[in-house]
């Protein structure tokens, strides 16, 4: 069944409805965070608070939701309260495959108001509805999740119901999360406790069945399957200290060693390996004192390196204790790492008792704690509050995850123009680029404007970042064509989506100015054997870098889209204020 629909939930009047999307929506923008990055663009005014009734939450599913083999993702798309930009993060795990069977001719539920108390919206059981869930308030992620045992659920946890500006949405269970930016905020602000699916998962459809397979097998023999078998993220702390752009002791050292945090110790302390049913292998299931949790390579670099810590089983206790809350493993523990560089504890690094009681403070956001309140706006707001903005970089407010970009000129290039802050995800060249003398400032342009463009593609079919290698080089054109889904050109539609997101953020303010990175990459890294040893960034070959980037995307030297580039892709062309009563005429 194509996937036309959205549901639209307005909780200030406690309504659930559907709306159809207009055909050329569709094969603009297709799904998830393209066509989330729409519906943002259209009915969110400049300025408007992230955390009010009239910010957005999407719930976003693509075309090929539960049709492709490999975990399922949906996008959850808002308005960042950490960074005031542009958001989109994914989530993996049952969820998003029972949301697509609950909703089967939806592309995802778009979230606007606030209730008076807290509330679940329920759908797959027949019509969808609005449900008092009261009786969770204050739970942790855990616990809502057990409150519907025959459902998969989307919930926050105390961290959300706080507001902390990197509080995430959390599902199976706190297994999996969409994690970065504070989406958990947005939605802990509408006061929608859970989101609670009991439809199945959509079947492949027997037409479908040879070309599922194909992909399957094309999936396993991959270098991106084979690396997920072996160890998904976990492998990524051994690669960066291999190369040297690890950071250790909130970014104050580089770590060469993580025999005791990287994949070996994972694969010792693992109780059990964790299959879907489509025979994909997930992560390693380790057990804690609080329970189980699956650990992903984000939490024993922040976690682990990033707080002095090389005991697998203490960066595990913190990463449960990170999912049960609800809060983002790469801000908190930058945000404990600079608490203890600013000298705000009484604690250092390698503290593990020490960095959970911060980390439990900041989620729970007692009145009356001025760090825990400032450190639960980020690692800026509290450099704001205390000083110290040189301890834990930040690209647009976003701390910067565990690759230092000092190893590659391109990785750097990344980060400052990454559209929802410091993010990895969005383009890593220095996995190729730290090896290499050659790159240029063309190649590493290629690189990173490649890979914006097909990830916000692959983001709109709403792919997993694993199985999505094997569509890169059709970009899913012969899964949208077998099931017969209008479609444009689909790298012409990568281009758009990152286009538009960029004017939504040029709304906003951001410009060429927020494209940069702290200065204290110009150091540079400590010398050694490592391929990114010595290396600093140059700051002029860094914006001479930006404006070649500028020129590629057709942006003036301020990083402003040319209307002439809209026009080509079919964008407003200056980028107004939708009033409530104007339709588009692309529409």
């Amino acid at each position: 069944m194509e996937r036309t629909r959205v549901l639209r939930v307005d909780l200030s009047a406690g309504t659930v409805a559907f709306e159809t999307v207009p055909e050329q929506r569709r094969r603009r923008y297709l799904g998830g965070k393209g066509l989330g990055a729409r519906y943002l663009y259209d009915e969110l005014d400049a300025g408007a608070d992230p955390r009010g009734p009239e910010n957005r939450l999407g719930f976003m599913l693509g075309p090929l939701s539960g049709a492709l083999p490999g975990e399922s993702r949906y996008a959850a798309v808002t308005k960042s309260p950490l960074t005031g930009a542009f958001l989109d993060s994914y989530s993996g795990g049952t969820f998003p495959d029972r949301l697509a069977g609950s909703l089967p001719d939806c592309l995802g539920v778009l979230v606007t108001g606030a209730a008076d108390e807290p509330t679940a919206l329920v759908v797959g059981d027949g019509d969808p509805r609005l449900e008092p869930a009261g009786d969770l308030s204050g739970a942790d992620t855990v616990a809502t999740a057990e409150a519907y045992p025959d459902a998969a659920v989307a919930c926050v946890g105390p961290a959300g119901e706080r507001e902390v500006a990197y509080a995430t949405i959390a599902s199976d269970a706190g297994d999996h999360h969409a994690g970065r930016g504070g989406a958990g905020a947005v939605m802990g602000s509408k006061n929608l406790k859970a989101v609670v699916a009991r439809g199945d998962p959509p079947a492949v459809p027997d037409d479908l069945a040879d070309l599922h397979a194909e992909y399957a097998d094309a999936f396993a023999d991959a270098d991106a399957g084979k690396w997920q078998t072996a160890g998904e993220t976990l492998e990524s702390i051994d690669f960066a200290a291999e190369v040297g752009v690890l950071p250790a002791n909130g970014w104050r050292d580089t770590a060469n060693e993580v025999d005791g945090i990287g994949i070996e110790a994972a694969e010792a302390a693992a109780a059990e390996r964790e299959y879907p049913e489509d025979d994909v292998p997930g992560g390693f299931r380790v057990e804690t004192d609080d329970g189980e949790t699956v650990p992903r390579g984000a939490a024993p670099m922040t976690l682990g390196a990033g707080l002095g810590m090389d005991d697998f089983d203490a960066v595990a206790a913190l990463g449960e204790a990170c999912d049960r809350l609800g809060v983002d493993v790469i801000t908190a523990g930058n945000a404990v790492a600079w608490a203890v560089r600013a000298d705000q504890v009484d604690f250092g690094f390698g503290d593990e008792d020490g960095a959970r009681r911060l980390i439990e403070r900041i989620a729970r956001r007692s009145d009356g704690d001025d760090l825990a309140d400032a450190l639960a706006e980020g690692v800026d707001a509290a450099a704001d509050r205390y000083g110290g903005d040189d301890y834990v970089p930040t690209v647009k407010s976003m701390e910067l995850p565990a690759y230092d970009p000092r190893g590659a000129l391109g990785m750097a290039l990344a980060y400052a123009t990454a559209d929802r802050g410091g993010c990895h995800r969005r383009a890593r060249p220095i996995e190729e680029e730290v090896f290499r003398e050659d790159w240029d400032t063309a190649r590493r342009v290629e690189a990173v404007v490649g890979a914006q463009n097909a990830r916000a593609t692959l983001w709109s079919l709403v792919v997993d970042d694993f199985a999505g290698e094997t569509l890169w080089d059709d970009l899913g054109a012969e899964w949208l064509d077998a099931l017969g889904v209008p479609h444009d050109d689909l790298r012409r539609v990568g281009d758009r989506v990152w286009t538009l997101v960029r004017l939504f953020n040029a709304r906003e303010g951001f410009d060429r100015e927020a494209d940069t990175l702290p200065p204290q990459f110009g150091d540079p890294l400590p010398e050694g054997d490592a391929p990114a040893a010595g290396r600093a960034v140059d700051g002029e070959a860094f914006e001479r870098l930006l404006d070649a980037y500028y020129a590629a995307r057709g942006w003036d030297d301020r990083g402003i889209p040319t209307a002439e580039r809209c026009r080509a892709l079919d964008l407003p062309t200056d980028a107004p204020v939708r009033s409530a009563d104007r339709t588009r005429a692309d529409d």
